[in-house]
């Protein structure tokens, strides 16, 4: 789906006030409002609000989905493969806190895409569950349990968009390769 400009605009409003107030907080009234236009007027680029969440979080799941095909297809050691997921991460987090949070916090309002989202994470997770199996078989990462791993890494990421906009002067380069270190390396000196 490519917005017209009007409709990337709403969008985006609409991001933020779900960021802040939570997906169900937020009405029509609430996005016209903060665009300072008349709700009514809303209807004339959208359906509803629902039509907004779909778009903000089936985007930011095939962005994800395509970035880690990208990377497991790509002929790197696996934590070069995990560096470049940590940084595809810190990458959309930073691009788009917004988004994050409605991807996180608000995708079981998902009503029409719903399966299909849940289908694109199941995918996502499976291939960085794959990718980290293959290094434990390669003997590059410990022999732990790869579901432990992928649930503690993807937590931190995860939960990014929370931390990043605390960070202004935060390099997102700097950050990604900082991530890559504590999340796979550990912090034993």
């Amino acid at each position: 789906m490519n917005p017209t400009p009007r409709k990337l605009e709403i969008i985006t409003i609409a991001s933020a006030l779900f960021k802040d107030k939570g997906f169900s907080a937020v009405t029509m009234r609430d996005i016209a409002k903060a665009m300072g236009i008349k709700a009514a007027s809303l209807y004339n680029h959208i359906k509803n609000k629902e039509e907004i969440l779909t778009f903000i979080i089936i985007s930011l799941a095939e962005e994800f989905i395509n970035g880690i095909d990208e990377i497991k297809e790509e002929n790197n050691t696996c934590i070069d493969k995990l560096k470049k997921i940590i940084a595809l991460h810190v990458d959309i987090a930073t691009r788009n806190t917004n988004g994050m949070a409605s991807l996180n916090n608000d995708w079981m309002h998902l009503k029409d895409q719903l399966d299909y989202y849940l289908t694109l994470r199941v995918n996502y997770e499976d291939t960085f569950r794959t990718i980290i199996n293959e290094g434990i078989k390669k003997n590059e990462i410990k022999s732990i349990n790869s579901d432990i791993m992928l649930f503690s890494i993807l937590s931190t990421l995860r939960s990014l968009y929370i931390w990043i906009p605390q960070k202004e002067d935060m390099n997102s380069s700097l950050l990604a390769t900082n991530l890559s270190e504590v999340l796979l390396k550990g912090i034993n000196k």
